[in-house]
């Protein structure tokens, strides 16, 4: 909103400036053409010869008188003349102005454009301004400078995540290997056994936060290796069952509600970790005994994914940091034994690579309802 107004100021701005140009030019043309035409007239009544005699000198005052009233009817009309040039010159000077500043700010205009559509998934894009080597074209230059380095150093931090992330893996392997190894032997301690259980299990968290950056990296990169049409609520029905005894665990209540054209259109593999991880994060961060609603839906070119789950109530100015990674709000989101903190950072950065989006809402009863908004597959 305030770069609006910042834009409309400059607007008027320019408006009022090129108004008061042709308004004071338009002044200065009328002014100087009153002045010529009157100093005209007042020139050729005084070229009327001289004489002596009485009726000649009576003859020349009756000129006079008429070339005074003439002078002054001329003189009238002139400046009348004047009066509307100038009202019909204020009149057009409005529009003019506006038009001659949106004239000389459609190029910002397009590049401000230009620029709010390119996002961290689209880094490749340039605005690549034709024209003259001007001041304009300089700044357009300048922004596509930025955003090749932006898209270099985006490129590099995820490629580091994804190198790093799959590089650990492999100790990662060795380890629980040697795990299964120790406790395989005949007669292994029972602290050894304890010991071996409690390794793997910090061993299955760091596999699984390795799992959510290659996913997070790869869903930041933007680059969809296939494009297909995905039911949604088949993706819900097959989550659903391969989570049913953490569900029943918990004694968690679900309800679906949902229509099968609501077909996104993606990667089969991103959209089916895009619901594991809404299903997941609904699961974990519930009461039990809780209830989990997820409703499936379509409009036109727009295919709607909503998980809603009761608890406690969170404070919705702070709903954004549950979308950075690593990031909890209440005191059932802040052990370390309830997720990595990245499921939804993942599936935000899942429906931005589709070109939709992920919106978070915190009722007021308590609870947290999550919409991915996707867009809808033509088949």
């Amino acid at each position: 909103m305030a770069r609006r107004a910042l834009r409309r100021t400059v607007r008027v701005r320019f408006t009022a400036l090129y108004t008061g140009l042709f308004l004071g030019s338009g002044a200065l043309l009328l002014a100087l053409a009153y002045g010529f035409g009157t100093q005209t007239h007042r020139a050729v009544s005084q070229r009327v010869p001289g004489t002596d005699s009485t009726a000649a000198t009576e003859q020349v005052r009756q000129l006079q008188a008429q070339l005074a009233e003439a002078h002054t009817s001329q003189t009238r009309q002139l400046l009348l003349g004047c009066l509307i040039a100038f009202a019909v010159l204020a009149v057009l000077s409005v529009p003019l102005g506006t038009g001659m500043a949106r004239r000389v700010l459609r190029p910002l205009r397009e590049i401000t454009a230009a620029t709010q559509a390119i996002s961290a998934a689209n880094l490749d894009r340039r605005l690549a301004v034709p024209g003259p080597d001007d001041e304009v074209k300089e700044l357009a230059d300048t922004i596509d400078g930025l955003l090749a380095r932006l898209e270099a150093s985006f490129a590099a931090q995820r490629r580091f995540v994804a190198d790093a992330s799959h590089e650990l893996r492999t100790p990662l392997t060795t380890m629980r290997a040697s795990l299964d190894v120790a406790v395989a032997k005949p007669d292994p301690a029972p602290q050894t056994v304890a010991l071996a259980g409690r390794i793997r299990t910090e061993l299955d968290r760091v596999d699984g936060l390795l799992s959510g950056l290659l996913a997070l990296a790869r869903a930041e990169h933007g680059a969809l290796r296939e494009r297909t049409a995905v039911p949604l609520a088949a993706l819900v029905a097959d989550t659903l069952a391969d989570r049913a005894d953490q569900i029943a665990v918990r004694r968690l209540t679900v309800t679906l509600d949902g229509t099968d054209d609501a077909v996104g259109a993606g990667d089969r593999t991103l959209l089916a970790r895009l619901v594991a991880n809404l299903v997941d994060n609904a699961v974990v961060h519930n009461a039990p005994d809780g209830w989990i609603r997820i409703t499936t839906a379509a409009t036109d070119g727009e295919a709607r994914l909503t998980v809603a789950t009761g608890g406690p109530v969170l404070d919705a100015a702070q709903l954004g940091e549950l979308t950075r990674p690593f990031r909890r709000l209440a005191a059932d989101r802040t052990g370390s034994d309830t997720g990595s903190g990245l499921g939804l950072s993942i599936v935000a950065a899942i429906a931005a690579a589709h070109h939709g989006r992920l919106d978070l809402d915190a009722p007021a009863t308590g609870g947290l309802t999550a919409t991915v908004r996707l867009p809808r597959s033509a088949t």
